[in-house]
């Protein structure tokens, strides 16, 4: 009895250990402010940033900021969208956080939970996530980097950090 349970709490420990990168990106379907969809195959071919945020989150403006510089030094090469989970986040925090973030190049897309299920790998042992939270996607829909809430994201670092990504050759399929 003792070992089933050893061996039990081993695979639980592992599969929490396991890398958010390394594997093809979820699929999502989700809208935006004005109710349109977006899909993940329509960033197919482009670097995808996948930021999960909250509007009253320090950090994810701080973010914000960043992720304009990257519009401005890649152009639509890469594509950053943030994920907003509604609720609490609706229409009315996001136009809010847009106006103060000056946000123009992220598209903000609602989420009831599954899309964040889905990407953080939760379980009802680990439900929730920091933010914010950034996953690097490639052309081809693979995660090659996920970077949670750190230092990287709030300043000049993190621009190096996908230069490095987009400048690196990838597969293609």
């Amino acid at each position: 009895m003792r070992s089933a349970l050893l061996l039990f709490a081993i695979g639980v420990l592992s599969l929490q250990a396991q890398s958010l990168s390394g594997r093809r990106a979820p699929s999502f379907s989700l809208p935006d402010s004005s109710m349109a969809q977006h899909d993940i195959l329509d960033y197919r071919g482009r670097w995808l940033l996948i930021d999960f945020m909250r509007t009253d989150c320090p950090h994810c403006k701080a973010l914000s900021k960043v992720l304009e510089d990257v519009h401005t030094k890649f152009g639509s090469k890469v594509v950053s969208i943030s994920i907003v989970i509604a609720p609490p986040d609706n229409q009315q925090t996001v136009a809010k956080y847009v106006a103060e973030t000056n946000s123009k190049s992220t598209t903000i897309l609602f989420d009831q939970g599954q899309m964040a299920v889905s990407f953080f790998k939760a379980t009802p042992q680990n439900p929730g996530f920091d933010t914010p939270h950034l996953f690097i996607v490639d052309p081809n829909g693979m995660i090659v980097q996920d970077i949670p809430q750190s230092t990287v994201l709030e300043g000049p670092g993190l621009l190096q950090v996908i230069e490095k990504w987009v400048n690196k050759p990838t597969a293609t399929k």
